[in-house]
């Protein structure tokens, strides 16, 4: 089942000047703030920056589609067509995450959060 898009991740190439935008964009302060992810909540939205997007093949924002079964979907997507970038992968407590090009070359990713 999908809970729809909840998080966004943009590839930065300096996360200085990327977090003074977002900042002021969102107007909010980052909830997680690391040389390798930058996170903001704002208006029911996770907005994520990544300095190592560009690298993993990211050319622009990737919507992640929260799902209940991530392996599932990907399975799914990978059935239909997609192909595979990055497998399922832990994040951190447990939060899952993996991404697909989609069959006109779109970046799809996926994210399950722990079970509550």
């Amino acid at each position: 089942m999908t809970a729809g898009l909840q998080t966004i991740i943009y590839p930065v190439k300096d996360l200085g000047p990327a977090k003074a935008l977002f900042g002021a964009l969102l107007g909010v302060e980052p909830y997680a703030d690391e040389p390798y992810y930058v996170g903001y909540k704002a208006a029911g939205q996770d907005v994520g920056l990544d300095p190592n997007g560009h690298a993993k093949g990211m050319t622009g924002p990737v919507p992640y589609w929260h799902v209940t079964d991530l392996r599932q979907r990907l399975a799914a997507l990978l059935e239909a067509g997609a192909e595979l970038l990055q497998d399922a992968k832990d994040v951190g407590g447990g939060r899952l995450i993996a991404s697909v090009k989609d069959t006109d070359g779109n970046l799809v990713g996926l994210l399950q959060d722990p079970a509550a």
